[in-house]
């Protein structure tokens, strides 16, 4: 029986434990695998405080009302991604440094269709909405089709599990901003909608029996699905810096993710 974490920031915490612990024995995925470990330890210090500012005086879900309470811990996260990070992402990092945080992540919070193209913003925010998410406040942000029905994020994994009795396993769609998950139809693109079985061709790889490119012939979008009764303890975000070269296969094929996972493909 898995254990749930007993707060956000344990959430975060766990995610990097299981970053940690593949990395020693994943020679190809060690970078991605040791950066992710290090952004949700970051991510974690955010979350905490965040935890403690609501305990005090709850969130609204708005972020220009909000982001005084966690303003001041957001340094560590930049500061970890303008040394650790890709190059790129370590430039914009560094660039972002000296700005106010409202003037650059208040764009991306108003927008949600703009997450593919900021991934830094979607790391400093992701735990202000997973706390929000567990306080059952819901964010200000305007709708996307396709996304999270909480948040309005966009799914950047989908992965298949038992439930009960039923045949087969339920497929979700796995939140990039908030880390919720929602149940979506087998038979369905998340990005077009596409329902037509015949266009939504799905790749597996012998090395990697668990994984899946769900793709759509209509849109070129895929998702990256982890079958969780293969690997019970596998955590869909982390176990897919394994398979890369998965993704980078189905770029070389013209498919596009929907959304960038943590490795930013």
């Amino acid at each position: 029986m898995t254990t749930r974490p007993s707060s956000v920031a344990d959430a975060f915490e766990r995610r990097a434990d299981r970053a940690a612990a593949l990395a020693p024995d994943s020679p190809a995925a060690r970078a991605p695998l040791d950066f992710a470990a290090g952004l949700y330890r970051e991510q974690s210090v955010v979350a905490a405080a965040l935890e403690r500012a609501h305990a005090a005086r709850p969130l609204s879900g708005r972020l220009e009302a909000d982001l005084g309470a966690f303003a001041g811990w957001l340094g560590g996260v930049l500061r970890f991604a303008a040394e650790r990070g890709p190059e790129g992402l370590r430039e914009r990092a560094r660039a972002r440094a000296g700005e106010d945080p409202e003037a650059w992540l208040a764009p991306f919070w108003r927008d949600a269709g703009s997450a593919r193209d900021d991934y830094l913003s979607r790391a400093i925010l992701r735990p202000y909405a997973e706390v929000l998410a567990a306080a059952s406040v819901r964010p200000d942000r305007a709708a996307r089709a396709g996304g999270c029905p909480f948040c309005r994020g966009a799914p950047w994994m989908a992965h298949r599990r038992i439930l009960g009795d039923a045949d087969g396993g339920q497929r979700f769609l796995d939140c990039a901003l908030c880390g919720g998950e929602w149940p979506v139809t087998r038979i369905l693109c998340p990005a077009c909608a596409e329902a037509d079985p015949h266009k939504l061709p799905a790749f597996q790889s012998e090395r990697y029996p668990a994984v899946r490119i769900e793709a759509c012939a209509t849109c070129r979008g895929y998702v990256k699905s982890i079958d969780l009764s293969v690997d019970a303890r596998a955590i869909p975000e982390v176990d897919d810096l394994l398979s890369l070269s998965m993704d980078l296969w189905a770029a070389d094929e013209g498919y596009t993710r929907i959304e960038p996972g943590l490795a930013g493909i």
